[in-house]
């Protein structure tokens, strides 16, 4: 249990001061121990287990239970015998959606109002925009354990990357955490330039990957050993379970994917039509429901070329694996609480962050040279595998968010109304069709848990208990009167009785105020502002209110999320590609090199006066090739598994990545100084060791490429070393000779 009661830390203190005090002390201590703190709240009596899930990047009609295609048995097992939410809402950013979660207060309060990798630099400092947790906001997590509950995560974080920023500062026992917004599925590595490394943590400390780690499967794992190791004390657990699917890069095990194999031949328009259908049929629309418009940047799938089909329909192929990946090990979670006789005390509650991602970074060429730069493969019959980048991109992500219009990062109800399903005791089956928000989540799991809110000076809890609409004691949460408001990058929404009145930023956004009936309309298809100016009114009144209590700072003009992240990646994108930039420019010098060695044979066999070749021109090559050289070589040191996939070596663990960066380091090192040498003083005899080396790498490259299947893989690295052989032959013929020589 945390201490975290400021009289009692004062009566131990004054304990180990002031002995001969130890009577009067001991009585103090006892009353400090039976004061009603929120450090030392207990729970209720029978209070249950909490198993918190989060989807990442879960379209509203993405589960079986929300009307999809897609096999989610076991989510749809627990929407069966419980509540299925149909008009229940996120923030269109991840992060800020975490945030609210897990504390129930507003995201400008808890100082993540934007995701840290797109908040602009005129935020930076601000106290809404710090990107970690506040100081006076208290987590959940926090709360439970304080009460008696065993708190465990497993996933994705991203609520701060500092010591005291991490689940284990947070209030969980343990945990096992990427502080990121996404990272590989497979193995430890960043999936966007805008990160050097893929930062995993457990309980607080850097972390490796097992060798066989598959995200969705290796998260419950994590949870159900924390489950088997805890004391048998009787007391509940909370388990918090944000899983990395469906978030790109979209990777899921080959039998996942090939199921999928033919199931998106049609397209995304049809797609998006059948997820409607599939709405209407499971209850959560009306039939006769306005379908959102389609977004601007989506093509008519008729618009695609054949090969363009094959490929969308395999990346979409890919992302419905990835989730039903997701719900069979999470089903593993499920049976393994049955198994344990603790299923029936178990509340269970499954969510999405935000709407579906759109983003689709392999579709810019920059970002393209950047995957190949660090290893990443998106050849079409590797797609979903181990090394390969996969992402649906907006047509596919607008068919998920069906009927919503857009997706995520923007405040449509594509990108903000997402699938919610609590299942457990006390909870009734039902369509929830009450509007509801995340902030709401907070102060459920403490009702149920029979815990408190935090008293002051903590920030207060902004959402509401869902409880009595669980049980069927009410009807709604919120009262028409009420509203309730959320500001993510510039995009706005105010929610009040059955009326939306929002703004978007972003590319595809409009500076205009639109407000909208989205339980009859949740399409958002018809604009009510010019017939209900009263309303409009109220409601920009409401908002204006709201950004004053929370701190919105305003965006900068032309400002996008997705902008500001592609402004972020520029160095992480020029230093990845700085070695195949250099190798293109060594490969035409190779190329014009080669052309004058032939030449000046061609005319030797001739008879004719050998080419005269600057001495000046060729120093510079030489030392052009040394810089190479050394730039490959602190590449091999600082980085040797992305630069090892990219030039077809392997290697396995700690030992084999440090033999690669020991050996390749010292081999591109030692042909870098030798060259450099030759360069600087204009003396040939520098360059005979490192044509031998260079022959040497080469022959056996050769030999392993015969022998091998290695396939294209090992061409790279043979043509390095093919320009590398020219520049130093060219050198070696014109550059001076030493003055003994």
């Amino acid at each position: 249990m945390l201490f975290q009661n400021t009289r009692l830390a004062r009566i131990l203190s004054n304990l180990r001061k002031r002995p001969g005090a130890a009577l009067a002390s001991s009585i103090a201590l006892a009353l400090a121990l039976s004061a009603p703190t929120p450090g030392l709240t207990k729970t209720a009596p029978n209070a249950p287990n909490i198993v918190l899930v989060v989807i990442d990047d879960g379209g509203y009609t993405d589960l079986g239970a929300y009307g999809s295609e897609i096999a989610t048995p076991n989510i749809d097992a627990l929407a069966a015998r419980g509540a299925r939410f149909s008009n229940f809402h996120a923030s269109p950013m991840c992060a800020p959606s975490r945030a609210m979660l897990l504390t129930g207060v507003d995201s400008h309060t808890a100082g993540i109002a934007n995701l840290p990798e797109s908040t602009p630099d005129e935020h930076r400092g601000v106290a809404a925009y710090r990107g970690r947790l506040a100081k006076n906001v208290t987590t959940v997590s926090t709360l439970l354990q304080s009460a008696g509950y065993h708190t465990w995560m497993a996933g994705k974080w991203h609520l701060g990357h500092g010591p005291d920023d991490l689940p284990n500062a947070r209030g969980f026992d343990r945990s096992f955490a990427l502080d990121a917004t996404g990272g590989d599925n497979y193995q430890k590595r960043p999936y966007l330039p805008l990160y050097k490394t893929a930062d995993w943590f457990e309980d607080g400390k850097p972390a490796d990957l097992p060798k066989d780690f598959y995200s969705s499967k290796f998260l419950v794992d994590r949870l159900i050993r924390n489950i088997d190791t805890a004391p048998k004390d009787g007391k509940p657990f909370f388990a918090y379970l944000p899983f990395l699917a469906i978030h790109i890069p979209t990777q899921a095990p080959q039998a996942y994917v090939d199921r999928y194999r033919n199931a998106y031949a049609h397209g995304w328009d049809v797609q998006r039509q059948r997820r409607y259908d599939g709405a209407v049929r499971t209850g959560l629309i009306a039939p006769g429901t306005p379908m959102g418009p389609p977004p601007s940047n989506v093509k008519a799938w008729n618009k695609l070329s054949p090969k363009e089909q094959q490929a969308a329909a395999r990346h979409m192929a890919v992302n419905a694996g990835m989730l039903e990946a997701m719900d069979a090990h999470f089903g593993r979670l499920v049976a393994h609480l049955k198994q344990t006789g603790q299923y029936d005390n178990t509340l269970f509650v499954i969510l999405s962050d935000n709407g579906p991602e759109a983003a689709d970074p392999a579709a810019q060429p920059l970002f393209r040279l950047w995957l190949n730069a660090v290893g990443y493969s998106s050849a079409l019959d590797r797609l979903g595998s181990r090394g390969a980048f996969s992402a649906i991109g907006p047509g596919w992500a607008s068919a998920a968010a069906a009927p919503g219009a857009l997706f995520k990062f923007y405040a449509s109800e594509g990108g903000m109304r997402v699938p919610l399903i609590i299942s457990g005791p006390g909870v009734q089956p039902a369509t929830a069709r009450a509007f509801s928000f995340i902030t709401d989540v907070t102060p459920t799991l403490l009702d149920y848990a029979g815990v408190a809110p935090a008293p002051a000076p903590a920030a207060p809890i902004v959402g509401r208990t869902l409880r009595p609409l669980l049980s069927g004691a009410a009807t709604t949460v919120y009262d028409p009167a009420t509203p309730v408001s959320m500001e993510a990058a510039g995009d706005i929404a105010v929610f009040k009785g059955d009326l939306k009145l929002t703004k978007n930023a972003g590319t595809l956004g409009s500076p205009d105020w639109r407000l909208y009936d989205i339980v009859r309309d949740p399409g958002e298809t018809r604009d009510l502002s010019a017939a209900m100016p009263e309303q409009l009114a109220a409601m920009k009144a409401d908002y204006e209110a709201y950004a004053a209590r929370v701190g919105v700072a305003e965006v900068p003009k032309d400002y996008a999320p997705d902008r500001q992240v592609a402004k972020a990646s520029g160095p992480g994108l020029i230093k990845a590609l700085a070695l195949p930039a250099s190798l293109g420019l060594a490969a035409v010098a190779g190329v014009i090199t080669l052309a004058v060695v032939l030449a000046q044979a061609r005319r030797r066999r001739l008879g004719r006066a050998p080419i005269r070749v600057g001495q000046g021109v060729v120093r510079g090559l030489v030392g052009f090739a040394g810089v190479l050289s050394l730039l490959i070589a602190s590449r091999f040191w600082l980085a040797p598994a992305e630069l090892a996939a990219t030039m077809g070596l392997t290697a396995e663990g700690p030992v084999g990545l440090g033999t690669i960066r020991a050996d390749m380091a010292a081999f591109f090192g030692a042909a870098a100084i030798l060259a450099l040498t030759a360069a600087i003083r204009n003396e040939a005899r520098w360059l005979t060791p490192v044509l031998l080396l260079l022959a040497l790498a080469l022959a056996g490259r050769v030999f392993n490429l015969v022998t091998t299947d290695g396939g294209t893989a090992l061409i790279p690295p043979m043509v390095i070393e093919v320009v590398l052989i020219a520049i130093m032959g060219l050198g070696r013929r014109v550059l001076g000779r030493a003055p003994n020589a």
